[in-house]
């Protein structure tokens, strides 16, 4: 994986609330559940790839009601950040993806990530399937 592809960059991370909007008011915007999380999702740009250096831009919510706690909110916010900076390119597509914490439990990293990486492929499947139309 080249050096560029291991971070999360600023420009990766969705600031525009503009661009949140959109996404969370529906009309293009897709969304899947593989509990604790649930993943809103949009295509970007019509037909460019991440090669082409168009990044997708993720966000991640953590619901105020699942933790009173700051410290577990962004504990959950680090471990689905990480996951899905190791696996960001099963996306293929730059995409605005924004992940919805579901659950009031903490959960492992690596059932965290598990569940990342199958939104991922699922996304990306969907994405794929929705530009062959």
């Amino acid at each position: 994986m080249p050096a560029g592809q291991s971070r999360l960059t600023k420009e990766e991370r969705m600031c525009s609330k503009k661009l949140i909007e959109v996404l969370f008011k529906g009309g293009q915007s897709r969304s899947m559940s593989a509990f604790p999380l649930r993943v809103v999702y949009m295509l970007l740009a019509e037909g460019g790839t991440a090669d082409d250096g168009i990044l997708s831009e993720m966000l991640v919510s953590v619901p105020k009601r699942c933790f009173k706690r700051a410290v577990k909110r962004n504990h959950v916010k680090r471990q689905v950040r990480e996951a899905y900076r190791r696996h960001k390119t099963l996306v293929g597509q730059p995409a605005a993806i924004a992940f919805v914490w579901l659950d009031n439990k903490l959960h492992a990293s690596e059932e965290v990530e598990r569940k990342v990486v199958n939104l991922l492929r699922r996304v990306g499947e969907r994405i794929q399937q929705e530009a062959k139309v």
